[in-house]
């Protein structure tokens, strides 16, 4: 099963794809194998976790392509679902609720929605966007294509329009990342933060010469 690229919607663009558009085209029941293709197409790197999933990754997030079936109609359902990797303080949820309350009245997708999970002795939010459709007996292979091409750009444009709403220093956040990133490699290493190598001598901890 082959993709045409002049099906792909302009992945650089700002509009929406519109699924109507594009040569006529019979039914598919889509698979992960499509998914990788056309990801191929627009050139962006992918993996497979270690459930299975496929996943693309950016900076900040990871959008997920997820193959799941409705235990109740038994349909196969597909999903795009993109984990923001930003951590908000617990007591900013309320606030941050309501940014995304914006978000989701003004766009069709991602749908987005918090998610508080326990980090050490601390609770953190994070952000969760999600689109997605039954693909039944099978979907046309241009509003497939459409579709999940649109999803992934819209996965994109929020993480830009939180940070404009959120007025957030990315430059700021890298620093830290970059940082944090390197105080962990450099104590698996045996490092001490200021680059001094520590281990045990004798079975007490001190600085190797």
């Amino acid at each position: 099963m082959s993709i045409d690229p002049s099906a792909i919607p302009n992945f650089g663009g700002s509009s929406q794809p519109n699924p109507q558009q594009g040569g006529p085209g019979g039914a598919v029941v889509p698979d992960q194998k499509l998914v990788q293709e056309l990801l191929d197409q627009m050139e962006l790197k992918h993996t497979i976790d270690d459930d299975g999933d496929l996943v693309a990754p950016w900076e900040g997030f990871r959008v997920y392509f997820m193959f799941r079936s409705d235990e109740d109609s038994k349909n196969q359902l597909f999903a795009v679902r993109t984990f923001y990797d930003r951590a908000y303080d617990v007591d900013s949820k309320p606030s941050l609720l309501e940014v995304v309350d914006e978000w989701n009245r003004r766009t069709l997708w991602p749908k987005v929605y918090t998610m508080t999970h326990q980090e050490g002795d601390a609770s953190v939010v994070r952000l969760v966007g999600e689109a997605q459709t039954v693909i039944g007996h099978g979907v046309a292979l241009e509003h497939f294509v459409s579709s999940t091409v649109g999803w992934v750009q819209a996965a994109i444009e929020f993480e830009r329009w939180i940070v404009e709403q959120l007025g957030i220093d990315t430059a700021k956040e890298k620093e830290a990342r970059e940082a944090a990133a390197a105080a962990a490699q450099a104590e698996a290493a045996g490092e001490s933060p200021d680059g001094e190598v520590t281990g045990t001598v004798d079975g007490e901890t001190g600085d190797k010469a």
